[in-house]
Formats: C-alpha cells, structure tokens, sequence
C-alpha cells in the first residue's frame, strides 16, 4: 500500500469533472462549476477531462431527439464559455464503454445500503429523506438505474484515475461513495484505483430569482427564476429588476432575513474586479437605492458572460461539423484515457 501511495503521489494532476445535457447551462452551473473549468486550464501539469454525462440523463425518461439536441447545446456551451479541446479532454459520456463496464465491476463489490441511504434518488422521486427500500411507494417508482447511478459517477471518475474532482456541496456524498468504491475494489483486489480528492469551489450557491430560499434550476417552472449563460443583455436586465427581494431600506448582507438581496451580492461578488466579498459589498453599497443595486448587479452579470451568446450562436448555427470533430476526438483521448485504467482491473479481477 505504501508503494503504491507513493507511485500515486508522482502522478500528475487529473481533474474530471461532468454535466447532464440539459441544453444551456444558467448562471448557478456556471459559477458552481463551468467558471472553475475554464480557470482550471491555467494551472500547468494538471490533466482535464470533462464529460457530458448522457447516461446519467436517461435515469429519467428522455425523449430521444430532445436528448440529441440537448447535447449539442450543452457542447457548444462548454465551448463558448472558453474550454479550449486542446486543452481539454471533452466527450459524451457515452462515447467510452469503459465507462459502464467499470461500473459494473464496481457494483460487485459496493453496498446497497450504502445507496439506499443517498438522497438524491429521494429527491427526484419526491419522497421523505426518511423513505426506504422496503416501502411500498419507492418499490414501484424506484428504478434501478436511479438507485445505482452514484455507482456510474464513481465509475466515471475512477476509470480515468482521476486524482481531483471539483464538486459543489450538494454532491460530497457522491463524491464520498466513489471513495468507497475505490476502497472496496482495492481491498478486493489490490491497490489498483486512485482516491481522489475535493475541489470545492469558493463560493455560494446561486439561488433562485424568484425564490431565494431554493437554488437556481432548469427545472423551475418560471423562466425569470434563473439567468441563463446566453442571455441577451436586455433579458438579464429584465430578470434581475423582477428578482424578489424584500420591503427593507438599503443593502445589508444577511442569508437568514434578507435571502433575494444576500443572493444578488452573492452574484455581483462573483464579477466584481476588486473581489470583494458579499459582505464587503453590501457595506460599499449600504445606501443603494435597490433599483439602482438591481441595474448594478445586470451590468456586473453582462460584462462577466460578454461574448459567450455571440460565440453560442455560431457553434450551434455554423459549426456543427465543428462540434462533431471536437467530441469525436475528446472521445478518442477519453477511451484511451480509460482504457489505461481497464487494462489494470481486467487483469486484477480475472477477466
């Protein structure tokens, strides 16, 4: 075990890191994950791969040419926010086998009552964080793939012998189950599979537009809850004069009493050159007028997501043989990527 931890620490720097295509990302995906992506790419010896994950998708129903279009979007997304595929390794989840085949071999050996108590698969099926296996209503809803999926997201950051993964806080547990899936697998069979670490990212969450107390999302049913990247500037304008916020004079800093005007300080910190804190700003702008701290925060957004509509727009309308090439050749690094690794656990496990 000490040699291997040994061989592990002069391993470069892998980073790996994955999106649902859920078509455009909003601002929320972008500064929880896609802007540490792009700033990833200046840290030299530092390997980057970056999946978009459509196996994870079909875990609920999907139609199957909206799932096609959606990846697209999502592609030239990634591309107009600045991931440079030379850089990069970018690829559909899909594109590698090893992927489902090490997750398979993983699920040999992981728990299900491990996975019985994730949350997530609750929360999609909108039930109890309490609900359990052996209860009537989660057997006849539940499907397997959504029950097994962390398995899946273990796999795909094992099989590249990923040593970092930048997470939000909502995923440490999944994060936490690849560990023990790699745990599992090297007590099994040896010290064949790499423990990765955190990267967590430095901000807070961004909330809804409409509802403060609750994270921005696709999902939500009112298009004004969320800022997408490709925004026009008169579509940001218009959704943060509407975002809620509260009957109080002037701007404080406060999650608990004040959640609208805390989440628009939480955005204007993300794009302000001095970089300062929410709090710092709140101070700075005490005796704001709240329409005139809105059109501040609109033109904070604007100038951070300035050029990633215009170039959108031309992967998607001029660029298709473009995109192709780019998920054709991220493909081809990613099963070589991982195949470096399958050879180890097929030779490990007997196969």
């Amino acid at each position: 075990m000490k040699r291997a931890a040994a061989s592990n620490a002069l391993r470069p720097r892998v980073v790996f890191s994955g999106i649902q295509p859920t078509g455009v990302p909003h601002l929320g995906n972008y500064v929880g994950a896609l802007r540490q992506w792009v700033q990833l790419q200046q840290q030299p010896d530092t390997r980057l791969i970056y999946s978009i994950v459509d196996l994870h998708a079909i875990t609920t129903p999907q139609a199957p040419e909206k799932l096609k279009r959606l990846k697209r979007e999502t592609l030239a997304a990634i591309l107009a926010i600045g991931i440079d595929p030379d850089r990069s390794i970018l690829f559909h989840q899909s594109s590698v086998p090893a992927h489902s085949e090490l997750m398979w071999i993983l699920a040999c050996t992981a728990s299900v009552g491990y996975l019985s108590r994730m949350t997530q698969w609750k929360q999609k099926l909108n039930l109890s964080p309490t609900s359990r296996l052996e209860d009537r209503p989660v057997g006849s809803r539940l499907k397997l793939g959504l029950l097994s999926y962390p398995v899946l997201q273990a796999a795909d950051v094992l099989v590249h012998r990923a040593t970092h993964v930048p997470v939000g806080h909502d995923q440490q547990q999944h994060l936490e189950f690849a560990r023990e899936c790699a745990t599992n697998f090297n007590h099994a069979y040896g010290p064949h599979l790499v423990h990765p670490e955190t990267i967590t990212p430095p901000v807070h969450r961004i909330m809804s537009l409409t509802d403060p107390t609750s994270k921005m999302s696709k999902s939500h049913k009112n298009d004004r809850s969320r800022i997408l990247i490709t925004d026009t500037p008169d579509e940001i304008r218009a959704k943060v004069a509407s975002a809620l916020t509260d009957s109080l004079p002037g701007i404080s800093y406060d999650l608990a009493t004040r959640p609208g005007v805390s989440n628009l300080l939480d955005i204007l910190s993300i794009f302000d050159a001095q970089q300062r804190s929410p709090a710092q700003l709140a101070q700075a702008h005490a005796e704001t007028h709240p329409r005139q701290f809105k059109a501040m925060v609109s033109d904070a957004i604007i100038q951070g997501l300035h050029g990633i509509r215009s170039r959108y727009v031309e992967l998607l309308d001029t660029e298709s043989a473009y995109l192709d090439h780019v998920e054709a050749d991220g493909a081809q690094k990613a099963r070589q990527s991982a195949e470096e690794t399958m050879q180890l656990v097929r030779m490990a496990v007997g196969l």
